[in-house]
């Protein structure tokens, strides 16, 4: 048992090999983290001892343990149950890490065996490599060796050469400057003018420096004499203007090599270019002529880039290429003459397309547009001064608005153009058994119509923020243009003005209103309602969403436009309803103020504007039935349309006419109806029409009676006048109740009627109620 115990510690090492401390630690640590992981003491896992004495020899995993101490301890302290545990344990542990060495070893068996055949290679490979170093170690000895006794023998010789190649270069430097003169006179007959410069270059400071000598002098002065004739040549050549802008660069740039005055150069220069930018500014001009056919405004923005601003592009590097010298003073000429050549430029464009701004096709106006102002990125860059790509974002920017002027001018042709296609169609003559559109089906059809013109002019102008363009990451056309431009300006003025157009109808019906037809009225009170409901929010829904307004400038709100069109809507219906109103208030005037009441027969029909009373209503209530909802009715009486006439059928009304069938009747008539008009209910003739149809034919019926009651009170009535008046009230009375709101509206107003009749007529006698039912039945 002793040495099944002793055999753990023997095999650990720890008292026949000592450890560094910080091994020791290492192995504490390891010991520590499995503790933790088995729910040991923090002491315990962190490494630490947990007795008190850190240098106990009966610790197994201390740094000085004794085998034979521990055992004694074992033996004293513990009984045979738990000494036999303890072998059994150390068995199991011996057993355990024996198997964790052996799969160590199964599993780096390959790696062993592959390193130890690498190690013998790499020793065979480095007897060879030790064997060619030396041989390139003596190799290399022997080629210094003759290195060194090569250039002992050629010092000598080196040296004379390198005399000899100093006296070559030297004899070849005089021979060049005696040949100068011939040379620069083969240059100036070839054309060479460039070569002869370069030449001159190259001995002008020899000669200068050597001048004092003869022979250099003479040489001076032939050179002088040549390149005078050249400088004078090429003068000439530049003068004549026939070259273009690359070759008389060329001619400045020899002239300054050959020592001409800058300044006078740099005039020449720039008015020799002013003359050929003038001569493209010209044929530009000839193009917008009235007797050519202007080109289209794409080729005629190719033409000016091309010619006029690349052209002008060159001429302005060019112009700083070989003046920079001049410093500030210089670029100021330059910017100069940039701007006046720039504005006349500017101007021709601006005509152009102010001829433009009648045409269809807006996506070749936004590419000629684009065209021109990428153009000019290039020479304002280079004059940022001059102002031109600021004065070419301003046109295009002007552009635009005048093209949103336009678009909108269209907006309201084409309503307008709507508006006149409705009024032909109602104008036209119904064929027998061929029906035109109707109401509902115009309604449809205009606001269609005005819609695809909306969204048609929304894609136009979207072509202006297409973010390949050189100018739709201005400022402008980021915020001002989406926001004042195609909110404000297009779709919400349009919206105000087809109102305002609409309003337009709205005036007296002695003016204006009396040649618009009705029903454009009825159509247009509907069209503007079904704008107030929806379609102002999806148009301006539409535009915010096509165009992301990056501007925070006030916007008219969604509501304030609502409100304007329904104000619109309302007033169109009203004016309807007094139009309606008018036109059977005319006839039932007519129908008054033509017949003699005091000597018409006994009534033995219905009165026949009576019975077109009731069906032009008919057919007012169809006709504002197609485009309007029916509209809220107060409960009706079950016998409306059996009503026999209040007047004469209730003991009420016929006490209220007694006195006057009695000549010694002690109480006046009049007084007697002005009491009891101060008990009956007040009717709003011009009350506010609702948006509905019962609305729209009670306003109507309210103003035809309205009309027919003062009419009465203005006429005398015999008996047969009266009664007749009881007959067409009654007929009335029996279709009319069923279009208004309130039934006891009709009643009243046609109490009324009969009851001014009856004060009116000297020999008041009412027909029988009977009677009245079947004359009106038969009629």
């Amino acid at each position: 048992m002793a040495a099944v115990a002793a055999g753990p510690g023997l095999g650990s090492g720890p008292g026949d090999s000592p450890e560094e401390p910080e091994a020791s630690e290492r192995r504490r640590k390891a010991h520590g983290m499995l503790k933790l992981y088995y729910g040991l003491s923090e002491g315990e896992a962190a490494g630490r001892p947990t007795g008190p004495d850190p240098l106990d020899p009966t610790d197994l995993n201390g740094a000085h343990f004794d085998p034979e101490v521990y055992l004694d301890k074992l033996r004293r302290e513990c009984p045979l149950a738990q000494l036999m545990d303890s072998e059994t344990d150390m068995v199991r542990q011996i057993r355990a890490l024996d198997s964790d060495m052996q799969t160590l070893v199964y599993e780096n068996y390959n790696k062993f065996i592959s390193a130890t055949d690498t190690i013998r290679k790499m020793k065979n490979d480095f007897r060879k490599m030790e064997d060619e170093m030396d041989r390139l170690a003596n190799n290399m000895a022997v080629i210094t060796d003759f290195s060194a006794r090569i250039s002992a023998t050629l010092q000598d010789r080196h040296e004379r050469i390198t005399k000899l190649a100093g006296v070559h270069a030297l004899l070849r430097k005089l021979q060049f400057l005696f040949e100068l003169p011939s040379r620069l006179t083969k240059c100036v007959e070839l054309g060479a003018y460039g070569q002869a410069v370069r030449y001159q270059g190259r001995a002008r400071a020899v000669l200068q420096q050597y001048q004092h000598l003869p022979s250099f002098r003479v040489i001076q002065d032939d050179c002088q004499v040549i390149t005078a004739r050249l400088a004078q040549q090429l003068r000439q050549r530049f003068r004549e203007g026939g070259s273009g802008t690359p070759e008389q660069a060329e001619c400045v740039e020899l002239l300054l090599a050959l020592g001409e005055p800058a300044g006078e150069l740099c005039e020449e220069f720039l008015a020799h270019a002013r003359g050929r930018l003038e001569d493209e500014l010209r044929s530009l001009e000839a193009e917008l002529g009235p007797s050519p056919p202007a080109p289209d405004i794409l080729e005629f923005t190719d033409r000016g880039g091309s010619g006029f601003v690349g052209g002008l592009c060159q001429v302005a590097s060019a112009y700083l290429e070989l003046f920079e010298a001049q410093g500030p003073a210089g670029v100021e000429k330059l910017t100069a003459f940039a701007k006046d050549l720039g504005s006349r430029y500017f101007a021709l464009v601006e005509r152009r397309l102010a001829q433009e701004q009648g045409g269809s096709d807006n996506s070749l106006l936004v590419r000629a547009l684009d065209r021109f102002h990428r153009r000019l990125r290039a020479p304002g860059n280079l004059l940022a001064a001059a102002g031109l790509s600021e004065a070419a974002t301003k046109i295009v920017e002007q552009v635009a608005r005048e093209r949103l002027g336009h678009l909108l001018q269209s907006l309201r042709a084409a309503f307008l153009g709507c508006l006149t296609d409705v009024r032909q169609v109602l104008a036209a003559p119904r064929l027998t058994g061929k029906e035109g559109p109707g109401l509902a089906e115009l309604l449809a059809n205009v606001a269609s119509s005005i819609l695809s013109h909306i969204k048609a002019s929304l894609a136009a102008v979207h072509l202006f923020t297409a973010k390949e363009l050189s100018f739709s990451n201005k400022p402008y056309f980021r915020g001002e243009f989406c926001s004042l431009g195609v909110r404000e300006g297009l779709i919400v003025a349009f919206i105000r003005s087809m109102c305002q157009t609409a309003q337009s109808f709205c005036e007296s019906p002695g003016e204006k209103g009396s040649s618009t037809p009705p029903a454009l009225l009825l159509l247009l009170s509907r069209l503007c309602l079904d704008y107030e409901t929806a379609t102002i929010s999806y148009i301006l829904t539409l535009a915010d969403e096509q165009f992301l307004v990056q501007d925070q400038s006030p916007v008219t709100p969604v509501s304030t436009l609502c409100a304007e069109a329904r104000e619109t809507a309302r007033r169109l219906l009203t004016h309807y309803v007094k139009v309606q109103g008018l036109v059977i208030s005319q006839m039932l005037r007519k129908s008054v103020e033509t017949r003699d009441w005091l000597s018409t027969l006994e009534p033995r029909n219905v009165r026949a504007v009576m019975k077109r009373v009731v069906e032009d209503t008919t057919a007012i209530d169809v006709q504002v039935g197609l485009l309007y909802e029916e509209g809220v009715r107060k409960a009706q009486s079950s016998d409306s349309s059996k009503r026999t006439f209040s007047v004469y059928s209730s003991s009420r009304q016929q006490g209220r006419y007694a006195p006057s069938y009695t000549p010694s009747a002690p109480m006046d008539t009049n007084l007697l109806s002005n009491i009891q008009k101060l008990f009956s209910e007040r009717i709003d003739v011009f009350s506010p029409v609702e948006f509905n149809k019962v609305s729209v034919l009670t306003g109507i019926i309210k103003i035809s009676l309205k009309t027919l009651l003062e009419c009465v009170r203005l006429r005398t009535f015999g008996r047969f006048g009266l009664q007749q008046v009881q007959v067409d009230c009654h007929f009335l009375q029996l279709y009319l109740w069923r279009f208004v709101a309130d039934e006891e509206l009709v009643h009243l107003l046609l109490d009324e009627v009969v009851a001014s009749a009856a004060l009116r007529c000297p020999d008041p006698v009412p027909m029988e109620p009977s009677v009245v039912e079947v004359i009106c039945e038969r009629g």
